[in-house]
């Protein structure tokens, strides 16, 4: 099975509490770019899980529209900043045991995402993620560890 690692679109800075940055157009942009390389793979979700804030979830919400994805996005509280690598592996081990998903994209936020790639991957390795970058992990269910097979961000389609 395949996880996939997200980190939102570039986002605003400023008067806004954090909870609350809204994509910027660039951000829009990017996440736009990385909906048509997810096309091109032609990948078939079985659930989307974005955290909640703002961010993210416009994140979620501009790819489920540009690859025309007919499933909700779940919004899951521990996918924030802070949100801690281990429960999250814990919780989609949980799942993973009840439903039988192939494909699964989880939408959060650096630092988070570096750390839930190493807490997922057999080499713990923690990678960097520019916005709207994505760690495809080919992930053994039996094993509960996985490797990460391609990153890419926007830029390499520059």
């Amino acid at each position: 099975m395949n996880i996939y690692i997200m980190r939102h679109g570039d986002a605003q800075i400023g008067n806004f509490e954090d909870k609350k940055r809204p994509l910027t157009e660039t951000g829009e942009l990017e996440v736009k770019v990385m909906a048509k390389w997810l096309a091109g793979k032609r990948c078939q979700f079985d659930a989307i899980f974005a955290s909640p804030y703002l961010r993210a979830q416009q994140t979620a919400q501009v790819l489920v529209h540009e690859i025309a994805i007919d499933l909700p996005v779940h919004t899951l509280d521990l996918l924030t900043p802070d949100g801690d690598a281990k429960q999250v592996h814990d919780y989609l081990d949980g799942m993973l045991a009840i439903e039988k998903w192939q494909n699964i994209l989880l939408v959060s936020h650096m630092p988070l995402v570096s750390y839930l790639s190493g807490q997922l991957t057999a080499d713990q390795h923690t990678p960097l993620f520019p916005t709207a970058s994505i760690a495809e992990i080919d992930y053994d269910q039996r094993l509960m560890r996985g490797s990460i097979t391609q990153q890419f961000s926007p830029t390499n389609f520059c």
